[in-house]
């Protein structure tokens, strides 16, 4: 039983390793890339504490090395659904009631064992299979996870210690509970930091969770299971299931208990997740908590004063970091034509240094997209703008001889509307207009009114009367927003992350506010000393 008021450790945001020549982490991660390349994996399901092998196993591959065998999965069914949310269910008593200082134990001991032990097995697991240089992995599978485990600990805290007023007579007390039911955590492929953070996020708030992470993610989702079992997460908490997404749904969201839902993914799977639960909303016990992040449409809007230089590396390191596939990635540009020759120059000079391959390779800052079906559609829109006749200023190569390879590509365009200034493509393709350098006002209009995402933007400027106008104007237009940077790279505790409009429900990831979801409140009011009569004085003659 708790006897005392817990003060949590105060969250910093874990330090990122440089990876430099001669360097120590550099060799360990060398090393880890050579220890999981030289084995075969063989990856249950992981549901009620126990390994779960169907047999019906996949087949994975790094995809810059197509020729390299990782490991393989064992594929389920609907059977293993329903499993999953009965362990989830059977769990949810034990873990609700376990105190909270606890559940925080458990997440604290797990960033600790990320940031030790496994950092570069976790690394290495995620450059291998989703394709990642070493910073962008360390930044992402390292970094961003240990830190959104340590400030949701200290979020829940802080959650807790808000309390009411309570006047003489009485004490007035708030409690959040767990919502009532299992959370489903729907898991992306691009950001081994948000796999982990959604299952975890609920859980650590007293909830219990079936997690399906996307299957070029299996490899890397695996080792975050493997951080959680030895950190202590009892059984049942979170369960690790590897199904179609089609029959996860069938199941998930036609069940009672159904609580709500923690996702990352394409807006088109969102609307339909979304569509699907309120046709079966009579059919819950509760109204469903649905909290997702979808795609954008990001921008980057540079003023006549900005600097050309600064410019050109936000768009490079913008676009073009993990080969554009981050949701955050800038992908359509409106630069003015006084500083665009300067822009182009840098952005041309700096794009024909950059060198493409593995990831073992530490001098190539460019790696594979993540499968054949982004392959496919990233290359159709370059070959449609070449067919189109707009002008390709860089890049706009592409073969999946030996891995899914594009070329870092720049397409400008002379219509503001064509489609690659609209469309989601999520992959490494910037499309460039260039305005009239006067028209500073009209093309921020133009900016807020061209695509459905409001995900993040930035503009560049050094006039300050211009940036307080592109802050009002396109005050809708993105729910991370940038001024003199590029729009990707949101830190945990420092930039909450989320969009609106179709780029989902804003409840930034990497905040109080985000955990405010998983909870259900409860005010109690305590009298200490109750009325016997049931007559107010003015009642009294």
């Amino acid at each position: 039983m708790s006897n005392a008021f817990f003060r949590v450790p105060a969250a910093i945001n874990e330090p990122v390793k440089g990876y430099a020549p001669g360097s120590p982490e550099r060799e360990k991660l060398k090393q880890a890339l050579s220890e999981l390349k030289a084995a075969t994996a063989d990856i249950p399901m992981f549901i009620n504490g126990q390994e779960v092998r169907t047999g019906k196993t996949v087949t994975m591959h790094p995809p810059h090395e197509l020729s390299h065998t990782l490991g393989h999965y064992h594929k389920g069914g609907k059977e293993h659904i329903q499993q999953a949310i009965d362990a989830a269910l059977a769990a949810k008593h034990d873990w609700e009631n376990t105190p909270w200082e606890q559940r925080a134990s458990i997440f604290l001991k797990a960033a600790d064992l990320l940031a030790g032990p496994y950092r570069y097995k976790m690394n290495a697991a995620t450059m291998l299979a989703q394709s990642k240089n070493p910073f962008q992995a360390e930044i992402d599978a390292a970094c961003e996870l240990i830190d959104f485990w340590r400030f949701n600990v200290q979020y829940m805290a802080q959650l807790y210690a808000e309390q009411p007023e309570s006047q003489p007579g009485m004490w007035n007390r708030m409690e959040h509970r767990p919502l009532e039911g299992f959370v489903f955590a729907l898991t992306p492929f691009n950001f081994t930091s948000i796999a982990g953070n959604l299952p975890t996020a609920p859980a650590l708030m007293g909830n219990t969770v079936v997690w399906k992470p996307a299957n070029s993610e299996i490899y890397s989702a695996w080792v975050i299971m493997e951080i959680l079992r030895e950190a202590g997460l009892p059984d049942g908490v979170i369960n690790l299931v590897y199904v179609g997404g089609v029959e996860a749904g069938e199941v998930i969201f036609s069940h009672p208990d159904f609580a709500g839902i923690h996702f990352t993914g394409s807006t088109q799977t969102f609307q339909t997740i979304w569509k699907t639960i309120g046709n079966n909303i009579a059919g819950y016990k509760s109204y469903p908590r649905i909290v997702g992040e979808t795609g954008g449409k990001d921008f980057v809007v540079a003023h006549k004063s900005a600097d050309a230089m600064e410019v050109a590396t936000a768009l490079v390191r913008g676009a073009f970091e993990f080969q554009g596939q981050k949701c955050s990635a800038a992908s359509r540009a409106y630069i003015p034509d006084n500083i665009w020759p300067a822009v182009k120059e840098k952005m041309l000079t700096d794009l024909a240094s950059i060198k493409m391959g593995g990831v073992e390779d530490f001098g190539n800052f460019f790696n594979a997209v993540i499968d054949e079906k982004a392959f496919d559609s990233i290359a159709g829109y370059i070959d449609q703008a070449k067919a189109d006749g707009l002008e390709i200023i860089a890049g706009g190569g592409h073969d999946k001889t030996k891995g899914y390879f594009i070329e870092p590509t720049v397409i400008l365009a002379k219509d503001p509307a064509y489609r690659t200034m609209c469309e989601e493509i999520f992959g490494p393709v910037l499309t460039i207009f260039v305005y009239p350098a006067e028209e500073w006002t009209a093309t921020l209009k133009l900016v807020d009114s061209t695509s459905p995402y409001a995900l993040t933007g930035a503009i560049f400027s050094r006039d300050r009367y211009a940036i307080n106008e592109g802050v009002n104007l396109l005050r809708h237009a993105a729910g991370n927003f940038y001024i003199n940077d590029k729009p990707t790279g949101a830190v945990v505790g420092q930039q909450p992350f989320g969009g609106a409009r179709a780029s989902g429900t804003n409840d930034k990831a990497g905040s109080i506010l985000n955990l405010l979801r998983w909870v259900s409140p409860r005010a109690i009011k305590e009298t200490f000393v109750p009325p016997t009569d049931y007559r107010y004085p003015f009642l009294h003659s």
